[in-house]
């Protein structure tokens, strides 16, 4: 698949969605191409909140769906603020780390050792929910087109990792598939992925929350129900 243009211009974002599973109503209109490839894509969604987008992706489309678990590297006292992301796939880890941004921290006092313990906290945490969510099952991605999803992207730093996981994992082709983003990070991700799609790129982001009229956080219950129902739903 060739590299492509974001879908969704650059506008002021107007109107809100519902929640996650109305924004993967939306996205899976804009993605109806791809329902008909061979052999059949798959669509995963980054925890936690990314599996509830999934979930409406995979059952408007007719297609598969699954967990790639991710996580975020808070900044020390900061952790709004990633200084990168990890993501696993197919029992592939890849990490996406900020390096201008990390040289910026070491600079201003943090600690090479402070930075690592971040890291390994949240790889224990990635391991957590590689087990709980997939439970040594893997997701399948090799030779086919994986359409990663998430509820929006404000760094894309997750976003980024969770490509490389599923590159790595031998994916054919990356689409990636989020409700909301600033233009410039869309742009960004366009260069990794083959095709974003990103319905609402507001001038003014302030965030991906108030892309929505509700946003509450998604629990590992929530995840592990929507991979229940589809389990049910593949048997």
């Amino acid at each position: 698949m060739a590299s492509s243009p974001a879908t969704g211009p650059a506008d002021e974002g107007t109107g809100l969605y519902v929640d996650r599973a109305h924004a993967g109503r939306v996205l899976a209109s804009a993605l109806t191409g791809l329902a008909g490839a061979r052999p059949l894509p798959l669509v995963v969604g980054l925890s936690r909140g990314g599996v509830a987008v999934a979930a409406e992706v995979g059952r408007g489309l007719g297609l598969p769906f699954d967990v790639v678990p991710a996580r975020k590297l808070g900044i020390p006292g900061h952790e709004e603020v990633a200084f990168g992301a990890i993501a696993s796939c197919d029992g592939k880890r890849c990490a996406d780390l900020d390096r201008p941004l990390i040289r910026r921290l070491l600079a201003a006092g943090f600690t090479s050792a402070s930075l690592e313990r971040v890291r390994e906290r949240e790889i224990s945490e990635l391991e957590r929910q590689e087990a709980l969510f997939l439970g040594g099952r893997r997701q399948g991605a090799e030779g086919r087109t994986v359409i990663v999803c998430d509820d929006g992207v404000a760094t894309g730093d997750t976003a980024r990792a969770a490509i490389a996981a599923v590159r790595a994992a031998g994916a054919s082709a990356v689409v990636l598939a989020v409700p909301v983003g600033p233009p410039s990070v869309v742009e960004d991700l366009g260069e990794i992925a083959d095709h974003v799609v990103c319905p609402r790129q507001p001038l003014a982001f302030l965030s991906v929350g108030g892309a929505y009229e509700g946003f509450p956080q998604c629990s590992d219950d929530e995840v592990r129900r929507l991979l229940a129902n589809r389990e049910r739903a593949d048997s």
